[in-house]
């Protein structure tokens, strides 16, 4: 269950990240609501999957679904540029976050 409870953490890490970019700075009200609560949210998941998976393991592979979440909708929303380089590291990350998985028990 804890990896569930981390999976939707980094889920909604993305939601926050994105919806913060569309707060032009917290100067939109929709969109600064929506940061702050999916960030508790986000952060609540977090610590609840903390309780049982190890600190390395459940900070890194959120915030390496946070980072590919948030580069797919750079990419797809936002028309950041998309290089070879750009996607060979984040498919770093992406292997990163799986082997972290495998080798970790729980």
């Amino acid at each position: 269950m804890a990896w569930i409870y981390l999976l939707l953490a980094g889920v909604f890490e993305v939601v926050w990240s994105t919806a913060m970019k569309e707060s032009h700075g917290f100067t939109r009200l929709i969109p600064s609501i929506i940061t702050l609560f999916f960030m508790l949210l986000s952060f609540a998941l977090l610590a609840v999957a903390m309780k049982t998976l190890p600190l390395g393991t459940s900070y890194t592979v959120w915030v390496g679904i946070g980072a590919i979440g948030a580069f797919i909708l750079g990419v797809t929303m936002f028309g950041e540029s998309l290089n070879p380089m750009r996607v060979i590291a984040v498919l770093l990350i992406f292997s990163g976050v799986v082997l972290l998985k495998l080798a970790t028990k729980e």
